[in-house]
């Protein structure tokens, strides 16, 4: 078959511009296969990706129409293949839930299709999306002249707020000018750095002290090594939960280094900042406020469907100044001065820009806060119960969670030959051991150049059963594998 499955002339005509009648039809469907993903989650969707190979069709699109319930088969099916983020038993990277009410949030920005960019085209509709970033920056105790972007994820947002943070200390791209990350600083900076013109060089890396958090004195150190070699420093990363390891850099003292120096602290809060909304995720996160700029990953720790980041940006004209263009003579009938609404066009890299802040709104107001808070708070106890169980697991080394990422691994045991190598493979054995379960997928990572395990319990549709299900899946894995009891 050439095309989308099921195209032919016996296949139900759906016409560019349906009527009342075919949309409802082509919904009602849609509808179905959403109610039969949902019921699927944790039951018998296992959540590691399925061997078997595809059978979506290839090839160029068909002269004719598809069935659309076909077509919703292929989808269901090849979604069905790949790694399921969105179940209970997902432990592995960040895993991202998908809430349904901003995937219903979606629906409703792409088919009103409205345009973002100028907010003299949509006021009312981006008036509610910087109602969420106001918000946000209140949140993270920024001052009045914050401004706030939502982004296609922290990615996006750090180019943003290096280019800012270029803009304001360096005056524009320098070849003197120095970054500060460390060895599990996300590679997004280093991305961002490369983008914005910077050499490999340009970004220094600072060592960890022992508990894998940047070194602040270390840091101190190395920045006025390059003051004295002739470099400009002028960014400091600190990174408000680690992707490696959930850890937490020294943001308070990071805070006053970097305004020793006139630097710009960028806080890499992608992972941690949902857990601001909490009262123990704000005492973890202190320092936070004082950072120049701050990404968040909304489809992280608020639960939202992936490309839905969030850039905070404590002086918002340094956004504007490092972003905005004059614009082409297209949009000489666009009033851009007069409303106090921001463009965010003038804010980030994207011209042609969708509704996105409805699928963050939207949630928010359905649920209310306080039922992030409390999801987020239930995560926070889940990581208490698993650091503690984990500890009871003989011969099983656990490193102290900050959030809600746990890593360890085995030491020693009847797995391997006792060397270093030998470690890594019995770990490595383990991790597939509880991959192979069908209950929980983790990952592995390496630690000053060891291989860890790694778990984090952050879906919104994790709960205790789930966490209770996968510390005995581990048990078991270390008992069958290395042999420890």
């Amino acid at each position: 078959m050439d095309g989308a499955a099921g195209a032919g002339p016996g296949a139900a005509r759906i016409p560019l511009e349906p009527d009342r009648e075919q949309t409802a039809a082509m919904m009602a469907d849609v509808t179905e296969f959403v109610l039969g993903f949902l019921d699927s989650l944790g039951r018998d969707r296992p959540p590691g990706p399925r061997p078997e190979p595809g059978t979506a069709p290839a090839g160029r699109p068909p002269e004719g129409p598809g069935e659309l319930r076909e077509l919703l088969r292929v989808v269901r099916d090849a979604t069905g293949r790949a790694h399921d983020t969105t179940g209970p038993g997902c432990y592995a990277y960040f895993p991202g839930g998908g809430l349904v009410s901003s995937a219903v949030a979606e629906l409703l920005a792409r088919v009103t299709n409205r345009y973002s960019g100028f907010a003299s085209m949509a006021g009312e509709l981006v008036a509610l999306e910087e109602s969420v970033l106001r918000w946000l920056c209140r949140e993270f105790l920024l001052p009045d002249g914050a401004r706030g972007l939502v982004t296609t994820g922290a990615s996006a947002g750090t180019l943003a707020a290096l280019v800012a943070a270029r803009t304001t200390v360096l005056g524009g791209p320098g070849a003197t000018g120095t970054l500060y990350v460390t060895r599990h600083t996300h590679h997004c900076v280093a991305k961002a750095a490369m983008l914005a013109g910077f050499a490999p060089e340009q970004v220094r890396e600072v060592p960890v002290d022992a508990g894998l958090r940047m070194d602040a004195r270390a840091a101190e150190a190395l920045i006025e090594q390059d003051w004295a070699a002739g470099r400009r420093p002028f960014l400091l990363v600190g990174t408000a939960g680690a992707t490696d390891t959930g850890t937490i850099d020294p943001l308070p003292q990071l805070a006053d280094i970097a305004g020793r120096h006139g630097m710009w602290l960028h806080a890499d809060a992608a992972y941690g900042g949902g857990f601001q909304l909490t009262g123990r995720g704000r005492a973890l996160l202190a320092g936070v406020e004082r950072a120049d700029s701050i990404v968040l990953d909304a489809h992280k720790s608020l639960f939202l469907p992936y490309t839905t980041g969030v850039l905070l940006v404590r002086d918002g004209r340094a956004l504007r100044l490092s972003h905005a263009t004059a614009g082409g003579a297209y949009l000489r009938d666009l009033d851009r001065e007069a409303d106090e609404l921001p463009d965010y066009a003038d804010l980030g890299a994207e011209l042609s820009r969708e509704w996105r802040g409805l699928r963050l709104w939207f949630p928010l107001q359905l649920h209310g806060v306080a039922a992030f808070r409390a999801a987020l708070d239930e995560k926070l106890d889940l990581a208490a119960v698993v650091d503690r169980e984990l500890r009871r697991i003989p011969g099983l080394r656990v490193l102290p969670p900050d959030l809600t990422v746990h890593v360890f691994r085995v030491a020693g045991g009847d797995g391997g030959d006792g060397g270093p190598v030998g470690e890594d493979e019995t770990n490595l054995r383990v991790l597939r051991a509880i991959n192979a379960s069908g209950r929980a997928t983790l990952t592995s990572t390496r630690v000053n150049g060891r291989i860890w395990l790694r778990m984090c319990v952050l879906n919104h549709r994790t709960h205790r059963e789930h966490v209770d299900d996968a510390v005995r899946i581990i048990r078991d894995a270390v008992r069958q594998v290395a042999g420890v009891r």
